[in-house]
């Protein structure tokens, strides 16, 4: 595993800003300024961030309440920029925007470390059998839990 905290987030910012705009543009959605922010802080956010860190940071930022961030969030899942690792209750930008695709995350329960794992055959046996169960899916995480490399050693 690599040592960042997951391997399809975006390194260079502002190229990651741009294409989301286009992400957003080619939905017919718009990043507005706190969504842009949010996103922003999740791009610079070495861990997984949570709702009210994002908040923190945001002071400054007009009427920034709850609600405010958790909306922007939500509107972020929804273009596909971010996750939300549901055990964790925290979000990560994501930087495979081209595409909608099933997030497998690695957990560690020792040192924290989130990496993602592209487990495309895991994807594809999931997606047969959902479709032999004539389920449509709208969404899914799948999340691990356990030690990484590091921890294991």
């Amino acid at each position: 595993m690599t040592d960042s905290h997951l391997d399809c987030a975006p390194t260079d910012i502002d190229a990651a800003m741009a294409e989301a705009e286009a992400v957003c543009e080619s939905k017919g959605a718009r990043l507005t300024k706190i969504r842009r922010k949010v996103l922003e802080l999740m791009l610079e956010h070495k861990e997984p961030a949570k709702a009210y860190d994002l908040l923190q940071k945001l002071d400054g930022e007009g009427a920034a309440k709850p609600p405010t961030v958790y909306r922007a969030l939500e509107f972020l899942l929804e273009m596909g920029l971010a996750h939300k690792i549901e055990s964790l209750n925290a979000y990560v930008a994501c930087g495979h925007w081209g595409h909608k695709h099933m997030a497998v995350f690695l957990i560690c329960d020792n040192c924290h470390r989130v990496f993602e794992l592209h487990a495309d055959k895991t994807h594809a046996m999931l997606d047969q059998e959902l479709a032999d169960a004539n389920f449509e899916r709208t969404s899914s995480v799948i999340e691990v839990h356990g030690k990484c490399a590091s921890c294991a050693a």
